[in-house]
């Protein structure tokens, strides 16, 4: 099998390279592909891979045909509509890592140059002018930098500002790093502190409803008048009209913006203002950093589209490194499990619970939870569920799923249980994996069986009496179907027994009516696993 994979903006060579030197991958690359064009030729790729000129939106995934993972060569990823994308299954994935100095960098560039007017100066002397008191500048020793967003890059930025003996004071909308105390720098969780006390600020969060003009009048009227602004996150951040305002007024000493709320910008008044410093989104704008995104990017979609590890998923778990491969035996488990639940279950789910018992506890199990979400859910839609969208698909129909582990082995090594509870009935199923390959159902309901869950299996519930076994296999060779495995559980007491049957064909409409018209089925459920 080979794998398209459609780049529509400008990639270093060195990912392209990358690309074609694996074996069963195309890249094509068809940069300035309009809109309509993107949507109308999206479907033919499994992969797309882009930087900030593309947008990728819910236009253009109407209609996704094979596409299944979209990689973004760079962090940002507010150019790709990722609800639309998660609706329809598509991963998407970033490469937080690769620009992290290179824009940290830029930050420090640009506020030594706004401390030391070097552009300024620099356009002075080459005018013929030599005006060294007119650019007396500000050190960034001792000075307040307040950092806002401790991610990658905002963590980068706060330990080269240590290095400049800076005071530094950051706050995070979702949690500090751990390392913060270890730095030795403050974290405060108000964010007015760093208006009114900080000389420099500098933004490292994402531009989402939370964000945008998080920085406007208001806050710039908390600022001091000597307060200079960092902007190399996203443009929006900061209400524009209210910056420029406070910098032509001179209410603050100045900014420097790398991005802007629509790029190119239509209005240039910025470069208008000589305390006002403007880049063209130069932050990963490196050679190393374009080089290592582009090289990132075309190794994390490859290794997804492949079936292996899934790395910098923004809209699914991630995976990183190599898994066991009992933890892959698992998940093959849990999925099958997942799917023999669906089947049996009637009426709407109220609550699903699933158990680690054993050895498995103490190992990486969301993966195992995702594949039997799968599983459970994949037969209620017409769209393909995957791990990317089950999450989504779950909540939507208000299912989420508890997990507990428990490292006490039960009479096996390792299990997993599923148990959903619905308006009708209540339904469990236990599994294990025997020799780290072979997938075996030990328990449904409480019956013990013992039955590998492949090809399609038969779950019925019946009366326990003599001849069960007989009548279903007599039955089943009338039809022409071969029984793989077969696992009996009866309950004496009660006068219930259960016969779980993993067969090698699909038995047809008639097959199955013969079969629960035996006079001691009470219940019977199809299966199609593989």
């Amino acid at each position: 099998m080979t794998y398209r994979i459609l780049i529509t903006d400008k990639l270093a060579q060195e990912g392209i390279d990358l690309l074609n030197s694996m074996d069963g991958v195309e890249p094509v690359v068809k940069t300035g592909v309009t809109p309509e064009e993107l949507a109308r030729i999206i479907g033919d790729y499994d992969g797309l891979i882009i930087r900030s000129a593309t947008r990728v939106t819910a236009d253009a995934l109407a209609s996704p045909g094979k596409l299944k993972g979209i990689a973004r060569a760079g962090v940002g990823v507010d150019n790709i509509d990722i609800a639309a994308a998660t609706r329809k299954g598509i991963l998407v994935m970033n490469t937080p890592g690769g620009n992290t100095l290179s824009a940290a960098e830029h930050t420090l560039a640009l506020m030594l140059a706004l401390s030391r007017n070097v552009v300024e100066a620099c356009t002075s002397l080459k005018a013929g002018a030599w005006d060294r008191k007119k650019y007396t500048g500000n050190q960034l020793n001792n000075k307040v930098l307040g950092v806002i967003g401790l991610g990658r890059i905002g963590m980068a930025v706060v330990k080269m500002a240590l290095g400049f003996n800076m005071r530094v004071i950051g706050y995070d909308p979702l949690s500090a790093p751990k390392e913060a105390g270890k730095l030795g720098f403050e974290v405060t969780d108000q964010l007015e502190q760093i208006y009114r006390e900080a000389d420099y600020i500098s933004l490292h969060v994402p531009r989402n409803e939370q964000t945008a003009n998080m920085i406007a009048a208001e806050q710039l009227a908390m600022m001091k008048p000597t307060v200079r602004i960092v902007n190399c996150a996203r443009g929006g951040i900061i209400n524009e009209d209210a910056l420029y305002d406070a910098l032509e007024a001179g209410r603050i000493a100045g900014a420097a913006l790398d991005v802007f709320s629509k790029e190119p910008p239509e209005n240039t008044r910025f470069s208008r203002l000589d305390n006002c410093l403007v880049t063209p989104h130069l932050g990963a704008s490196t050679e190393e950093a374009q080089i290592e995104v582009a090289v990132e990017a075309a190794q994390i979609l490859a290794d997804a589209l492949m079936g292996g590890p899934v790395k910098n998923a923004v809209n699914a778990p991630s995976m990183g490194g190599k898994v066991p491969p009992i933890v892959c035996q698992y998940a093959e488990l849990a999925q099958r499990i997942g799917q023999v639940m669906s089947a049996i279950v009637t009426g709407h789910v109220k609550s699903v619970e699933v158990q680690y018992r054993g050895t498995i506890a103490d190992m990486p199990v969301e993966m195992l939870t995702t594949a039997f979400s799968i599983g459970l859910l994949q037969r209620h839609f017409d769209a393909v569920v995957n791990m990317v969208n089950v999450g989504y698909l779950a909540r939507e129909r208000g299912i989420s799923i508890d997990e507990t582990r428990n490292p006490e082995a039960q009479d096996v090594s390792s299990s997993f249980t599923a148990k959903v509870v619905t308006d009708k009935v209540t339904r469990t199923i236990r599994g294990t994996i025997f020799g780290e390959r072979l997938l075996r159902i030990l328990e449904i309901d409480g019956f013990n069986v013992e039955v590998t869950p492949a090809g399609t299996m038969l779950v019925i519930f019946n009366d326990d009496k003599p001849g069960v076994i007989g009548s279903v296999g007599t039955l089943c060779g009338k039809h022409g179907i071969n029984i793989s495995t077969m696992g009996v559980g009866h309950k004496a007491d009660l006068g219930k027994a259960i016969l779980a049957v993993s067969l090698d064909e699909e038995p047809d409409s008639e097959a199955i009516r013969e079969l629960g018209a035996l006079d001691f089925v009470n219940e019977i459920y199809v299966c199609k696993l593989d």
